[in-house]
């Protein structure tokens, strides 16, 4: 990948920052349970990242307007413009982006991206980026899958508070933690792409 194509068009570099983003319009929408998925399917060429929250969610014509980006009154771009880069990188990689919310019961995000597409940002850094979420916000409930060919792992929050007892989501040695255990993981899932290959 060249750095500047990746650019084009006003794309983000790495799809870990769209993430972070639209987690964060989650979490403003006062969600207590976000899950975060990204899947990968060689066979169907495809790269599907969803972010899925039970916050206060959004009548149809707030929806429409967050998928523009030329909604500028204060009232309804109170996301930003991550919505609409976000589903305008996963159409210029030959992909597809869905938003559906309802008032009251929440919001699922859902960009597919063509996963050989030269232009595909790469995942980057996770990682970081749900240490970032959970460490800023550790009364919520955070999911995150990534699965690849039938291959698969998670952290669960929920699973992490089990185990820690008293100690804080937020404490830095768990912070560390949850960086090398995903790192760790997304390092397993990236051996085993090129023993196939």
């Amino acid at each position: 990948h060249s750095g500047a194509s990746a650019w084009e068009g006003g794309s983000v570099k790495e799809i870990s920052l769209h993430i972070l983003d639209l987690a964060q319009n989650s979490i403003r929408a006062g969600a207590k349970n976000i899950v975060i998925r990204v899947l990968e399917d060689s066979a169907a060429d495809t790269f599907v990242v969803s972010i899925a929250d039970d916050g206060c969610g959004m009548a149809p014509e707030m929806v429409k307007a967050v998928q523009s980006p030329f909604v500028t009154t204060r009232t309804t771009r109170k996301v930003g413009l991550g919505i609409p880069l976000f589903a305008a990188g996963c159409e210029n990689c030959e992909g597809s982006f869905r938003l559906e919310s309802e008032p009251g019961r929440g919001t699922r995000l859902t960009g597919t991206y063509r996963r050989t597409h030269i232009d595909r940002p790469p995942l980057g850094g996770i990682a970081d980026t749900v240490a970032i979420l959970i460490s800023a916000n550790p009364a919520l409930h955070f999911r995150y899958e990534h699965k690849r060919d039938g291959r698969a792992y998670a952290l669960d929050t929920e699973e992490l508070r089990r185990i820690l007892g008293e100690i804080p989501l937020n404490a830095p040695e768990i912070t560390a933690f949850i960086i090398e255990f995903i790192n760790s993981n997304e390092a397993e899932l990236e051996s085993m792409e090129v023993q196939k290959s």
